[in-house]
This record gives C-alpha cells, sequence and structure tokens, in this order.
C-alpha cells in the first residue's frame, strides 16, 4: 500500500545510527519530517541531510521532528551522522520493512530504493507525500508545510 495524503501515520520501530530503539509512538503530538533517502554519504543524500541539519533547530522550535530513514546499517549511518554532525534521528531499513510500510517507490529504473518525504502533523495523519529524487527540493517542501505554514 503506498501512504497518501490523509491516511494514518503507521506505528513503527527501527534503530537509531546509536544503535538505541525508536518507536514511532515517540512522535506523537509532534510534527514529523519522515523522510527516504536512497544512501549514506552520497552526494544527493548528503546535500539533503546537511540541509535538514542547517535547519533542525527551526524544526525543533516549531515543535516538529525529523527522520531519515535507509536502506544503510546502524554503523553507516553513525559515521554519516558523526561526519555531518546530524542531530536527528536516523534509521536503519536493511530489510526495507519501512519502505514496504510507507509504499516508498522504487527509482531509476528499479534499481534505487526512492527519495520520499512525508509531513505528519501532530494528530498523526499524512499531511503531504513529497516525492523527487532533487533532494533539495524535500527541504523547501517540509520549510513550507511546517515553519511558513
Amino acid at each position: 500500500m503506498i501512504l497518501k495524503e490523509g491516511n494514518a501515520m503507521p506505528e513503527f520501530r527501527g534503530i537509531t545510527q546509536n544503535g538505541t530503539p525508536f518507536n514511532s509512538s515517540e512522535l506523537k503530538n509532534k510534527w514529523a519530517v519522515i523522510y527516504f533517502y536512497p544512501k549514506d554519504f552520497t552526494p544527493g543524500c548528503t546535500s539533503q541531510a546537511c540541509s535538514f541539519r542547517d535547519i533542525y533547530e527551526d524544526f525543533k522550535v516549531a515543535g516538529a521532528e525529523v527522520v531519515g530513514i535507509s536502506s544503510d546499517s546502524e554503523a553507516s549511518h553513525d559515521k554519516f551522522a558523526v561526519k555531518h554532525k546530524l542531530p536527528f534521528i536516523l534509521l536503519s531499513d536493511g530489510n526495507k520493512k519501512l519502505q514496504r510500510l510507507f509504499g516508498v517507490p522504487r527509482s531509476v529504473f528499479g534499481l534505487l530504493p526512492g527519495r520520499v518525504t512525508y509531513i505528519v502533523n501532530p494528530d498523526r495523519k499524512i499531511v503531504s507525500v513529497f516525492n523527487s529524487m532533487n533532494a533539495n527540493k524535500h527541504i523547501e517542501h517540509a520549510k513550507k508545510l511546517i515553519l511558513n505554514g
């Protein structure tokens, strides 16, 4: 099933870059920017993560949390987060369970996982699904919905 605007955000769990368990219930009563990206350390994904990093405090002030998800391992996520000083949660989805749960489509002839950002309101409803391989457009879209209301 592909999640769409108006759908409830599904319950999910994962392991963070620090190796600690994460439960989506931690996002209760908050805005959430949940973004799926193809791979740590690639140019587009690094640019996207650093752009979210650069405005992360603005999201926090607005009552929002950012969660990045890819199929990379927790160890890769940890190195990625440390190198780029990423203050937000990165979840490992090596078995692609979360990609399937959210209905993230494949891209580039089905070879790479897609780049999709879900904006979820405090009532756990998806208010936007943004699907684009252009990494920097995701940040602008999230800023428009959460920061510029």
